[in-house]
């Protein structure tokens, strides 16, 4: 029976796709199981977003007293400008790249899976930080099955590999297996890069997630040939993610790592300023490509943006200009809202 789903519900769907934040996950989960049309046609779809509600609500309540899980929690509330998971094979590097750019002091072993939960730490580029969250190796031989939802909130992957690893090209394969087995994708298409295809075959299923990937090749210092070692790997896997050649070990290549991610996730600092007095450089609000006046207002304060009727704007071409509430912003202006 064909399941006839409804406008609403794929508003609701849509908004999904874009949700981060595990609360406005939550919200949107609820929203399409409340108006999801109720036939047979519908009662897998019906059960599997029950079942996600279920799991989201858990992790976001915490372990209960007496309850059975007292691990850490899996679900990693985004802060910061993006948040962006590492991901690879067992001993890729993922965890001393991880406190290398985090200062996070993450565990780090000669042995595969010393990493058996998400660990958030903090990377600062310029005046914004981005949040990366180092996670279990990925392999068939040790599944990590909640790796699904916890990266439902991630805005893009660093896949890090042992470029010197001979089994590299077999390993990056077990990696996507298993994201794709959880109905995560890897895709070189970055929020900066012009309009494109993507994943468009999976766009249909409202639980899939596309996640933008650079391939880390790391332990470059173990590897004399890594940069060609590299683009092999890609032609043999048949990737075309951008690469980023790197040694966790020397530190070699790291400090290119920020800077790229800020450029290709299209970030934008705007900065604001109270009428007569100067502007807060010391703090910028972050958005992404295509966001408006009004979505800096919603970010000052969320009812602000149904108020704001102007803003006047600096930049390197304007002093004090008049924008309308939709006038796209751009990284470093400066605005000052008028409601």
């Amino acid at each position: 029976m064909p399941a006839n789903l409804t406008p609403e519900y794929r508003a609701a769907a849509d908004a999904l796709r874009r949700a981060r934040d595990p609360e406005v996950r939550l919200e949107c989960l609820r929203e399409m199981l409340r108006v999801i049309p109720k036939h047979k046609g519908t009662d897998h779809l019906q059960g599997d977003l029950k079942r996600r509600i279920r799991e989201l609500e858990e992790e976001l309540a915490g372990p209960r007293k007496g309850g059975a899980r007292s691990g850490p929690a899996l679900v990693v509330r985004p802060e910061g400008a993006a948040q962006v998971a590492l991901l690879g094979p067992p001993n890729s590097g993922k965890s001393l790249l991880h406190s290398r750019l985090t200062g996070s002091g993450a565990k780090v072993a000669p042995f595969p899976f010393t990493t058996l939960y998400p660990e958030p730490g903090m990377m600062t580029v310029e005046d914004v930080q981005l949040q990366l969250v180092d996670l279990p190796p990925l392999a068939a031989r040790h599944p990590v099955n909640w790796i699904g939802s916890t990266l439902q909130s991630a805005d893009a992957a660093l896949l890090v590999v042992d470029i010197a690893d001979p089994d590299s090209v077999q390993q990056v394969e077990e990696v996507r297996s298993e994201l794709a087995a959880r109905r995560v994708g890897l895709t070189p298409r970055w929020p900066a890069d012009p309009p494109g295809e993507g994943l468009a075959e999976e766009e249909d299923d409202p639980f899939f997630h596309a996640l933008p990937a650079l391939l880390v090749a790391n332990k470059a210092d173990l590897d004399p040939d890594a940069a060609s070692d590299a683009a092999a790997l890609e032609d043999l896997a048949g990737l075309d993610y951008p690469v980023l050649v790197v040694s966790a070990e020397t530190g070699a290549g790291l400090e290119a790592l920020g800077p790229w991610l800020f450029r290709r996730l299209g970030l934008v600092r705007v900065y604001t300023k109270a009428p007569g007095k100067p502007a807060d450089h010391g703090r910028p609000f972050v958005l992404r490509p295509g966001a408006t006046v009004a979505d800096v207002a919603r970010l000052v304060h969320r009812d602000l943006a149904d108020h704001v009727r102007f803003a006047r704007l600096w930049n390197a071409t304007h002093s004090g200009h008049h924008a309308g509430r939709d006038h796209p912003v751009a990284d470093g202006d400066v605005i000052e809202l008028h409601a």
